[in-house]
């Protein structure tokens, strides 16, 4: 790898520990600094994408960052109190490395790859390993998984028909009921459901894609492997992220602007300029945007001229889900639930969706003897919880574990936060989903340049939308691309002012941001 800046390496260890890379920029001199790219966004989008033009000798760029750090929706924090006193590191975003890889000789996951390299710590999550309730305690109806998973085989060989004969998409919800799959106001049913795709996709059946959910599951489980393994390293996920960063930022480097706002970006055929909220502006040949849709959703960037109607229906058409994690720590002699599992699956006897599935970090390979557990919602009820009061949320959570567990067993957590993605600026959510009936020819105008301002991030990959290494795929393209524009050799990418119903078999290519085969995506028995 060609680097234009070298640093001895206790100096870079240090500036990816603390994570240090940015040193204080001067906004009084009235001029815009001058570039020739300028990546938005320090997540994995657009640390990759600077990495891709370092790969290429482009050294000539900066990075616009938010926040005080960089990591993006990677992000950690530290949360109660250890037996030195010392806190624990929980995750309140991305959590998993989902699809590992097939060896000996299959392709691997490059998240995966990255976790191996900068050794992070992290155990298998082991899906069996769950226990189901509901209001009254422990009742066993695990057997629904099989039911369940009938359905989807259904399911799963009639998107293949809708994708290979260009077939109308119908909502994920469609699908299951035509494959006999109709919980409805059975409770526990509807627990099984969201296990089995609302925790994934952070929406439900209905807002959800039968054909494109099968592409998005299939591209990452069946291309790399089933396995999926959380992350709880005391250094943070990001990690990674910031590894990576060192191998061509170094400390202080002045090309990484952090505590920035971007709030208007000018674009042409020949430059884009970006203003901030300090008074500060940049002028570049190139701009990748890797804002996350949830921002682009919001209106909150000024564009000028106003993006094309082809590029709005795109950000607009395409979702953007919220992902919530509720964290408690209780005491290490007081816990109240069976650390030899990993999950505990709620069955609400009136609500679908609340607090459905509680985590267990206390347990064998994970954070022993911590006291932490943690319930994920999504969507609706995290905006619910994520516009009430902590002590609001905490004593919704704490009824439920006393209708699971009894009153008596389950005493006051020592410790309680979440995050609230939903409200935070600089992402307003989590991560995307594909709406029913969205065609990849749509997708692609989200994903699509408009000029020289071009477009990254998990929500621009059509494979492998929601999903971190769709964001590691999305940063290294955009940032190739750009490289490539850089040395005359620009291949604009496609964009559609006219849309059609359905996806053809035959758009499923690399003009579209598809990089496997058809055969890829769908069994080898034609579904």
């Amino acid at each position: 790898m060609k680097q234009s800046y070298k640093l001895p390496l206790l100096l870079i260890l240090v500036a990816v520990q603390w994570g240090v890379f940015a040193a204080p920029q001067s906004r009084s001199s009235g001029e815009c600094q001058r570039t020739a790219v300028v990546v938005l966004g320090a997540g994995t989008a657009g640390i990759t994408a600077a990495q891709a033009l370092t790969n290429a000798s482009v050294t000539d760029f900066l990075i616009v960052e938010y926040q005080n750090d960089i990591g993006g929706r990677v992000a950690h924090t530290t949360f109660g109190t250890k037996a030195d006193g010392t806190p624990y590191t929980i995750e309140l975003g991305a959590n998993w490395v989902q699809g590992l890889g097939t060896p000996p000789d299959g392709p691997e996951n490059p998240i995966w790859t990255l976790a191996k390299k900068y050794n992070l710590t992290n155990t298998y999550s082991n899906y069996d390993s769950i226990e189901t309730f509901n209001e009254t305690g422990v009742v066993n109806f695990t057997y629904l998984f099989d039911d369940f998973e009938d359905a989807y085989a259904i399911l799963e060989q009639d998107a293949g028909y809708i994708l290979v004969d260009n077939l109308q998409d119908r909502s994920y919800r469609a699908g299951l009921s035509l494959a006999g799959w109709k919980p409805r106001q059975n409770m526990a049913q509807q627990a099984i459901e969201w296990w089995e795709f609302d925790w994934e996709y952070s929406d439900s059946p209905a807002q959800s894609s039968q054909e494109f959910s099968i592409v998005n599951y299939n591209t990452t489980f069946y291309q790399y492997s089933d396995q999926n393994n959380l992350v709880f390293d005391e250094r943070g996920f990001n990690a990674f992220i910031k590894g990576e960063a060192s191998t061509f930022l170094v400390a202080d480097d002045p090309r990484l602007l952090l505590n920035t706002i971007v709030t208007n970006i000018s674009y042409s055929d020949h430059g884009v300029t970006v203003h901030n909220q300090d008074g500060s502006c940049i002028q570049a040949q190139y701009a990748i945007c890797t804002f996350s849709l949830g921002v682009l959703q919001r209106d909150v960037i000024a564009f000028e001229p106003e993006l094309p109607s082809w590029k709005r229906q795109g950000i607009e058409t395409f979702a953007f889900g919220t992902y919530t994690k509720i964290f408690m720590q209780f005491p290490p002699e007081q816990i109240f639930w069976n650390t030899s599992y990993q999950f505990f699956l709620y069955a609400d006897p009136d609500e679908r969706g609340y607090f459905p599935l509680f985590q267990s970090l206390d347990g064998p390979g994970f954070l022993e003897g911590s006291g932490i557990l943690f319930v994920t919602v999504v969507q609706d009820q995290s905006y619910r919880v994520e516009s009430q009061s902590d002590e609001e949320t905490k004593q919704e959570v704490l009824a439920v574990l006393r209708r699971m567990y009894g009153a008596k067993n389950v005493p006051e957590p020592t410790a309680f936060m979440y995050p609230r993605w939903s409200l935070e600026p600089w992402s307003y959510g989590s991560y995307s989903n594909w709406p029913p009936g969205t065609t990849l020819e749509m997708h692609q105008n989200l994903r699509a340049n408009v000029d020289r301002l071009w477009f990254a991030g998990e929500a621009t990959s059509a494979e492998y939308y929601g999903f971190l290494h769709g964001a590691w795929f999305e940063g290294q393209a955009a940032g190739e691309g750009i490289a490539a524009c850089l040395r005359g050799n620009c291949k604009a990418e496609s964009r559609y002012r006219i849309l059609h119903g359905t996806t053809r078999a035959d758009e499923y290519n690399i003009a579209n941001g598809t990089y496997i085969t058809l055969p890829q995506v769908i069994r080898a028995d034609g579904t």
